[in-house]
């Protein structure tokens, strides 16, 4: 008896520590997903939706600067605004990137102007909402499209100055024109209207 008793205590303190090491083994994989899965969703999110581009070590979206479809001056010497592209999207939406980069020498601080005249987006702070597309063709008037809290769909919330030699990248997501524009105007303040393709 002592000895069947005393193999049942040891198959069952065997079992007991198989489920513990298999718990262990769960929790950690559950963690490890975890883990992955937030940052996975945050880079495709902060991507905009495209494949190019990439992140800096700080986690900032840096646009795709592989081509530059236009370059503006700005009214201030040594600044200026480098589009690369915009894409449309296909939930029918377009995306502007670009950056805003300071030659000048000194610090560059950004105007309140950029953010737009709407009360309602001023407490998203410093953003790209003033930015609008032109399509003449279609004498069509593109803002910058708002979520569901009337956030603006555009780049928020940068430091209020960009220091010299350094560039602020940008994104900002319009309505797409119909298929039939290929070409739009983009006006922001400070910059000349441009005239930018669509791809």
């Amino acid at each position: 008896m002592k000895i069947r008793h005393v193999g049942q205590l040891r198959r069952a303190g065997a079992a007991a520590v198989l489920a513990a090491a298999l718990a262990v083994s769960v929790t950690a994989c559950n963690s490890e997903s975890d883990a992955k899965g937030p940052s996975q969703t945050a880079s495709a999110s902060s991507s905009g939706g495209s494949d190019k581009g990439g992140q800096d070590a700080g986690g900032k979206t840096l646009p795709d600067t592989s081509q530059v479809i236009a370059t503006l001056k700005s009214d201030e010497a040594g600044i200026e605004m480098v589009l690369h592209s915009a894409v449309r999207d296909q939930g029918g939406f377009l995306t502007v990137n670009g950056e805003i980069k300071n030659t000048s020498g000194k610090r560059y601080t950004t105007p309140i102007k950029w953010s737009g005249d709407e009360q309602s987006v001023a407490r998203t702070g410093r953003s790209f909402a003033a930015m609008t597309l032109v399509d003449s063709k279609e004498k069509k008037r593109y803002y910058v499209l708002r979520d569901t809290e009337n956030r603006p769909l555009t780049t928020t919330g940068f430091q209020p100055s960009i220091k010299a030699g350094e560039s602020l990248p940008f994104f900002a997501q319009f309505p797409s024109p119909s298929e039939s524009t290929t070409t739009v105007d983009l006006q922001f303040p400070g910059f000349p209207n441009a005239p930018i393709e669509i791809s």
